[in-house]
């Protein structure tokens, strides 16, 4: 079974070791937002949370600052936020 760091690097498609250590640091970064998200209580993850996770993950390893220079850029449809929404914890 692959580690989460393999799943990651494929969906980033990347089969060298050489970021292995920021690609982790991104992950957890997303993790643990995700996890603010929906409470962190989901066992087992559901398929669109660890999408959600992958997509964040992968956005932060491509995109190292808080704002792009010179790109006209839109949120997709059933992006991160949206696959997150059903599993959302809510509180007021």
């Amino acid at each position: 079974m692959p580690t989460e760091l393999d799943d990651l690097k494929a969906h980033l498609n990347i089969s060298d070791d050489a970021d292995d250590a920021l690609i982790q640091q991104k992950l957890d970064v997303a993790k643990e937002w995700v996890a603010s998200i929906t409470g962190g209580t989901l066992n087992p993850v559901p398929a669109p949370v660890a999408e959600a996770t992958r997509q964040l993950a992968a956005h932060l390893f491509e995109n190292r600052e808080a704002a792009l220079v010179g790109v006209s850029a839109q949120e997709l449809p059933m992006g991160v936020m949206d696959m997150l929404n059903p599993y959302r914890e809510w509180a007021f």
